[in-house]
């Protein structure tokens, strides 16, 4: 009995000492992986979320950034009823609202595109390049050359109108029933590049089979782009979808370039109203209370998204 107690012993020993060992790897592994990512961490604290809580407590204040911090009035949901009664904010929402069809326009146009080119034309990436410089292009340059070719006067456009014999062609950006609809094609001729880009990758991945297949019951065009590429690209129209509807809320530097929200309001977006709001009016409280109404916006919409996309993306 004595015997087999001490070879449990020898047994258990190294079992031990093993276990310890693994313990001291998996620490130092850990403390190794802190390492790495505490200097991102520290700046994501510091840089985004302090700030993000700091501008929710600003929300329930009436304090200007220039004012002192002994100045701080809490007013409690004063900002938030003032937004339901701003008529400039409620246009600005609205024009938020007309700004989401961007998205799905652009995604049509870019799975055409994607399909004609990845099938029926060469030097693909030749055209991939094209397709993609606006995108990569500077906002504000891409701009000053719309509002160069949009000019009611002396512009190309209403040159080629007036050639043709359209005698009052519209204003474009200086017509208030226009200028919207102006900001909208840009945005769909900006974003065009990017999602061919994904959408062609997303093609690429299709196994060819399946089309071999399709060609040999006799289905048409129509029937494969129905039943095999539409549904197999459908994670990637998904993607595309949210960060379209995400980034047409964040939309800024083109409107800032060029309309300045205007003429008469009927071109402000959130962020741009939220800007001008800030930094322009000095109402940092007030600002604070429009970015957490487009941030709780914004959130509501993706989790619609996301509920959703059970019922039409296959994985």
């Amino acid at each position: 009995m004595a015997e087999l107690t001490k070879n449990q012993a020898a047994f258990t020993k190294p079992i031990a000492l093993s276990k310890r060992k693994m313990n001291v790897q998996a620490w130092r592994e850990t403390l190794a992986g802190y390492v790495f990512i505490g200097p991102m961490l520290i700046f994501l604290i510091i840089f985004t979320i302090i700030p993000i809580l700091l501008s929710l407590v600003l929300s329930f204040t009436d304090w200007s950034f220039v004012s002192p911090i002994q100045e701080i009035n809490f007013v409690g949901l004063q900002n938030y009823k003032t937004l339901t009664q701003d008529d400039v904010f409620l246009t600005s929402a609205k024009n938020n609202l007309v700004l989401v069809l961007v998205v799905p326009v652009t995604m049509m146009i870019s799975l055409i595109l994607s399909i004609v080119i990845h099938k029926h034309v060469y030097f693909k990436d030749l055209f991939k390049v094209i397709y993609f410089m606006p995108y990569i292009s500077s906002v504000v340059a891409v701009a000053i050359v719309f509002q160069v070719l949009f000019h009611p006067s002396f512009g190309p456009v209403n040159q080629m109108l007036t050639s043709i014999g359209i005698d009052n062609p519209p204003m474009w950006l200086a017509d208030m029933d226009y200028a919207l609809p102006s900001v909208m094609m840009i945005m769909v001729w900006i974003g065009i590049g990017f999602n061919l880009i994904i959408y062609m990758a997303a093609l690429q991945s299709i196994p060819g089979d399946l089309y071999e297949a399709a060609d040999i019951d006799g289905a048409n065009g129509w029937v494969k782009f129905r039943s095999i590429t539409l549904p197999l690209v459908s994670p990637t129209s998904f993607f595309l979808l949210i960060t379209g509807i995400i980034s047409s809320f964040k939309v800024f530097d083109l409107i800032a370039v060029l309309t300045q929200g205007g003429p008469a309001h009927s071109t402000s977006v959130v962020v741009y109203y939220l800007y001008t709001s800030a930094f322009e009016s000095l109402k940092t409280g007030y600002a604070s209370s429009i970015a957490w109404f487009l941030f709780l916006g914004v959130f509501l919409i993706t989790l619609i998204q996301w509920y959703g996309q059970k019922k039409w993306v296959n994985y």
